[in-house]
């Protein structure tokens, strides 16, 4: 018999939700007192309380990455990240702390990654003569290229560009984090995770740097084709995973994997050249 409109939610379910009320109020106050009273043991709960999210992105990121690269290794960056990310989260700020925590905690694994020179520099290399050839072919074509023209332009056969980029997945499952590779190595460059964090930062001037590297990125990815959209927003914007957006898509995940690598070689080549890199 159906719940009469207005009735009284289960006891279950109430007690399920007070339940999690009573958790929130209880980690408020454990921010309240770090951030406050700077309480050692309040910072020490807060860390163990939140230390899955350091397993939850070191896994994402873990899935496209090398066998000769060890979870534990990126679990152990990670914790930097999250170390970080409760010593200089706002209180004030409008943006929930996981949101913030991710972005940091796959910034420091990306950092130590890169510190690392994980990535053959003939794997480099082979991704930048791929957006060389998208550079080009985009100037050419006014349009984005098929894979068939991409193949054309490398002068290799449409097979040898697909396993191609089978081989490139490692280093596009990081890259739309890594803005490194396509501002350069400036001093002053500035990281995906600053884009996507509620930016209130002391210099204006980097303030609007942010702002306009956020829009150049929004636009780049709404040029993308509709697929290499999709599995971009589901992927960074949605946090599935590449399996599961390969059950979404009904596609295996190595395929989300090379249709992955695609978009982030594209949105890497369109950053690029609105950067001012010269592809030459």
């Amino acid at each position: 018999m159906a719940r009469p409109t207005g009735a009284a939610k289960p006891r279950s379910s109430a007690r399920k939700s007070a339940s999690v009320d009573k958790a929130e109020e209880e980690t408020a106050q454990l921010w309240v007192e770090y951030k406050d009273l700077h309480s050692a043991d309040a910072r020490e709960r807060l860390i163990l309380h939140y230390s899955p999210l350091v397993k939850y992105v070191a896994g994402r990121v873990f899935s496209g990455l090398p066998s000769s690269i060890e979870f534990s290794d990126l679990v152990s960056y990670g914790v930097f990240g999250l170390l970080d990310a409760i010593e200089k989260y706002d209180l004030g700020r409008g943006i929930k702390f996981e949101t913030y925590a991710i972005a940091r905690i796959k910034g420091a694994i990306i950092d130590e990654l890169r510190a690392d020179d994980w990535v053959p520099r003939s794997v480099r290399l082979k991704a930048r003569e791929i957006e060389k050839a998208y550079v080009s072919l985009e100037s050419k074509l006014r349009r984005e290229p098929t894979d068939e023209e991409v193949a054309g332009e490398l002068c290799i056969e449409l097979d040898e560009y697909l396993n191609l980029l089978g081989n490139l997945t490692p280093i596009s499952i990081v890259a739309l984090d890594e803005l490194w590779t396509v501002t350069g190595d400036r001093p002053d460059r500035i990281s995906f995770a600053e884009t996507i964090e509620d930016v209130k930062v002391k210099d204006p001037s980097k303030t609007f740097e942010v702002e306009e590297i956020k829009d150049m990125i929004a636009s780049a990815i709404n040029h993308l084709p509709e697929r290499e959209r999709t599995v971009v927003s589901l992927y960074y914007f949605e946090g599935l995973t590449m399996r599961e957006i390969g059950e979404v898509l009904s596609v295996t995940e190595s395929r989300v994997c090379q249709i992955h690598t695609k978009a982030i070689l594209r949105l890497r080549a369109r950053l690029g050249n609105a950067l001012g890199i010269d592809y030459a």
